[in-house]
């Protein structure tokens, strides 16, 4: 597959040098693309950039290196990087779709709420501190929209 487009079924996209395999809820699959590029890519989408979309986290939470990305706001689809975007080996992991992450065998192993997992070369804490900054993002962003909503009611 040349080209994918993240949506609402967009679990991870799992860096492979110049491919990346792709999770879904119901499926995987490779994509002849990096995963940074998939990014950029989606975020174009949904009418911005990965720079454009780092920016907008730099602003709500303060957070520019390895920072969670909104890749669609509507959808609350937020992902975080595992490493820093500028390598290869950076994959890709939408917060909201993850059960539970830990330690075993000196790997660390993310389990998604599908039941699939995935190995990951980084350390606990690395991976702990991205979901509490995605998670923050994801609060952030959700207290906006509740904010709308009760002004839009009121």
């Amino acid at each position: 597959m040349e080209n994918y487009e993240i949506n609402n079924n967009t679990v991870a996209l799992y860096a492979m040098g110049e491919k990346t395999r792709v999770y879904e809820e119901n499926d995987n699959f490779i994509v002849n693309k990096c995963a940074n590029e998939i990014m950029e890519e989606s975020c174009m989408y949904f009418g911005s950039s990965l720079a454009g979309r780092k920016k907008g986290t730099e602003k709500l939470i303060g957070v520019s290196y390895k920072a969670p990305i909104i890749v669609e706001e509507t959808k609350s689809i937020i992902f975080f990087p595992t490493s820093s975007p500028r390598l290869s080996t950076c994959s890709w992991i939408r917060v909201s779709s993850i059960e539970r992450y830990y330690y075993s065998q000196n790997q660390l192993i993310v389990e998604f709420k599908n039941g699939e997992k995935i190995c990951l070369d980084t350390t606990y804490g690395i991976v702990d501190n991205q979901v509490l900054r995605a998670t923050r993002l994801e609060s952030i962003l959700n207290g906006r929209k509740l904010e709308k909503k009760v002004q839009k009611n009121a």
